[in-house]
């Protein structure tokens, strides 16, 4: 019998996951392992060289390690699920003229649900994922996510849209170390090459990170379907021509092959017109979003007004702002004008550390 009880842990076959495993395994937690099989390259329109946490390499290194460490291992198959949501979400959203955001997606709807159903059918009561972040119980009896200690490796911002069921029966074992630290764990675990393995920063299912040609290979049709359009200014002038709306971003500079002779963003995207709106980086600047499905975790509602440091993408500082429900979406006013703010993207509310909860922004 295990002291703490039975764990699922999410292993990707990566450093962390990996050290967050064996760390409960030696807390006294009867760990199982689960690899989940997302996606592949040959459905994603990539190489044939695959890479990144769904490779077969990942999955025999946490079998591996597993299988080191005395306890079970078990992969899961859920490429349908994945690709029937988080796929075809992330193409209806750029052909909608927004930026997706799949990692939330795939932790709200996918990996936690996938996870908790098979810790179901294994009977274990808590799962373990390698994020770094922080959960406790507080005494309103809600679930609160907070940053973890490492804020150059603090994912709560991709952790918004879980929900309290699925937190209480959650544990995030890296969310009081820094990745150095865990790194440092591995080598500790004689661990070599997992510990110097390098991270990926890419959308698992994108390969190089290329989404303009992934959007080709899924809409075969795309670019006859939707073609070239108008580059404008915000006054309506016609200044050139683009290959799409779909293959451009709120805020992007870089690739718009035009010149005008100063340097020109993108800051609308009409996808009725197939038009794409470019301007000054003070025309980026707004003082107030809209954010839609939200998802509250430290309070049951915001029903009125309140501070909070609104993050509008994963690596933004976050900026102070005032938040309040309205209408079932979560209204924002910035404190000072913030630049980019794209919709689609994720908006993440946070009170010091602590995670206030999330939605998408209109």
């Amino acid at each position: 019998m295990s002291k703490h009880g039975r764990i699922l842990v999410a292993m990707s076959g990566g450093v962390d996951s990996s050290v967050a495993a064996v760390m409960l395994h030696e807390q006294g937690y009867e760990v199982i392992g689960l690899t989940m099989k997302t996606w592949d390259y040959a459905s994603a329109g990539g190489s044939s060289k695959e890479t990144g946490c769904c490779s077969l390499d990942s999955i025999n290194d946490a079998r591996s390690l597993a299988v080191g460490y005395g306890f079970p291992h078990y992969i899961l198959d859920i490429r349908d699920e994945f690709g029937d949501f988080v796929i075809n979400n992330f193409v209806d959203e750029y052909l909608a003229g927004r930026t997706p955001n799949p990692c939330v997606l795939c932790n709200t709807h996918i990996k936690w649900e996938a996870l908790l159903k098979r810790a179901d059918k294994l009977d274990c009561e808590f799962i373990a994922t390698g994020h770094y972040a922080n959960i406790r119980l507080q005494e309103n009896n809600r679930y609160v996510i907070s940053k973890g200690k490492d804020e150059h490796k603090d994912q709560s911002y991709v952790l918004w849209g879980v929900s309290q069921k699925n937190l209480a029966r959650t544990k995030f074992p890296l969310g009081s170390f820094t990745k150095a630290e865990i790194r440092h764990m591995a080598l500790e675990m004689g661990q070599t090459e997992l510990a110097n393995k390098s991270e990926s920063y890419e959308i698992c299912f994108v390969p190089d990170n290329d989404y303009r040609s992934f959007l080709r290979h899924r809409v075969e049709d795309i670019d006859e379907r939707i073609g070239a359009g108008n580059f404008i200014l915000s006054d309506g002038t016609i200044v050139g021509k683009h290959a799409g709306y779909p293959y451009y971003t709120i805020g992007q500079r870089k690739g718009l092959g035009i010149a005008l002779g100063r340097p020109v963003f993108v800051i609308q995207i009409l996808p009725e017109s197939n038009t794409v709106v470019l301007g000054s980086e003070q025309e980026l600047q707004k003082g107030t979003a809209y954010v839609r499905n939200i998802n509250l975790i430290k309070y049951e509602h915001i029903a009125e007004p309140m501070e909070a440091v609104t993050k509008i993408r994963y690596k933004d500082t976050g900026a102070i702002s005032q938040i309040v429900e309205d209408n079932g979406n979560m209204k924002v006013e910035f404190q000072h004008e913030v630049k980019g703010i794209a919709p689609g993207q994720s908006a993440v509310f946070y009170e010091g550390n602590d995670l206030l909860g999330g939605g998408f922004l209109m």
